[in-house]
């Protein structure tokens, strides 16, 4: 399921920014029930969302690319 929202710029932008706002919230903002453990998740949460984020703006890439395939001039 993931790897066909990467796949795809729309879903990948939405899901991405729906992890980056919380992530920021959480990093931003000073609550009393903060932990290591909710920094620690907030950091991947968000980490998560900015991968998600630049993917869905790159848009896939090739992940491989032929040695011996002709290049356009």
């Amino acid at each position: 399921m993931l790897l066909r929202v990467v796949l795809s710029r729309t879903p990948a932008l939405v899901a991405g920014f729906a992890l980056v706002v919380p992530a920021i919230v959480v990093a931003v903002g000073d609550y009393g029930w903060e932990s290591g453990l909710t920094d620690g998740l907030g950091l991947v949460v968000g980490a998560t969302g900015a991968a998600l984020v630049l993917t869905g703006l790159a848009g896939p890439q090739a992940d491989w690319i032929d040695p011996d395939e002709p290049t356009a001039p």
